[in-house]
């Protein structure tokens, strides 16, 4: 595994593998890698011949008071597990380096970001958006790989891909979970032993949710209730939000019809924890 820790370093390397006509596969993430990362490094290595990581803890995506300085880090073990999980190139780049000079650019994330995680977030996306704009034209992917748990970066990066005709494939990668449901998250590592107990029942609040579906309610009010009753039975959290939108549009609905979205995010002690399901109606028969 080849370790690049400058961007012109990587451009000059992206630019000799897009020569040979290499297929590239990119795996973007904020590093302290777990399972749910190495699972898109595994989808990538399957289908390119090259796989790119890239560890880069994105201040931009970071708003006042959140826990940028707090967000575990442990570069080392990333560096094993990534070869271990078959890497061909690490990336590392240092803040400086991405970001020399305050930028005369501003990219707005303008929809799809004012619901979930967005709304509490102001900002946010525009981060996101920003930053991977920078890698994309570093590392210069066919395919770029993200998780379906933070389901709407997805969305936002699908609107960034084609609104700004960005010759990269997304493939979203479905939500890699515990033995007993909890969806995998660096921030796990924040949870005390009671709640870490009790943090499953997220899922299976969206689970029982999807079983009234199939049972016919498609009440939104109705189920958003059997979220929440669920999770404040069982759980210490506190319910940042429970939402069904229109997927990927993240727009709002009354009745459930089409491809939705049923979001969840709860605050624990030390960890805010997300969650979600996404729901065709038309494959399960439904309207």
């Amino acid at each position: 595994m080849d370790i690049i820790t400058t961007k012109a370093a990587m451009q000059e390397k992206a630019k000799g593998l897009v020569k040979t006509g290499a297929s590239i596969g990119f795996v973007p993430t904020m590093g302290f890698l777990h399972d749910g990362h190495l699972r898109l490094v595994k989808e990538s290595v399957a289908n390119n011949d090259i796989t790119i990581m890239s560890i880069f803890v994105n201040p931009l995506q970071f708003g006042p008071g959140e826990d940028f300085e707090a967000y575990p880090r442990d570069v080392e073990r990333d560096k094993k597990l990534a070869m271990e999980a078959g890497v061909d190139i690490l990336f590392l780049p240092q803040r400086d380096d991405m970001y020399p000079r305050d930028l005369s650019i501003d990219v707005k994330a303008v929809s799809r970001t004012d619901v979930l995680c967005g709304k509490s977030r102001p900002g946010h996306f525009d981060g996101v958006a920003t930053v991977l704009i920078k890698l994309f034209n570093i590392t210069m992917p066919d395919n770029v790989y993200f998780g379906q748990k933070d389901a709407q970066q997805v969305a936002v990066v699908e609107a960034l891909i084609q609104d700004l005709d960005i010759p990269v494939e997304l493939v979203p990668v479905p939500t890699v979970r515990e033995q007993d449901g909890l969806a995998r998250s660096s921030r796990n590592v924040y949870l005390n032993e009671e709640e870490r107990a009790q943090a499953p029942h997220l899922y299976k609040s969206l689970q029982l949710a999807e079983t009234a579906m199939m049972n016919g309610e498609y009440n939104t009010t109705k189920l958003v209730e059997i979220i929440k009753n669920h999770i404040n039975e069982n759980t210490n959290g506190i319910i940042d939000y429970v939402e069904i939108l229109k997927y990927p549009e993240l727009q709002s609905i009354n009745q459930i019809e089409g491809k939705i979205i049923i979001a969840i995010a709860v605050k624990f002690s030390r960890a805010r924890l997300i969650d979600n399901m996404i729901i065709n109606l038309e494959e399960m028969g439904g309207s």
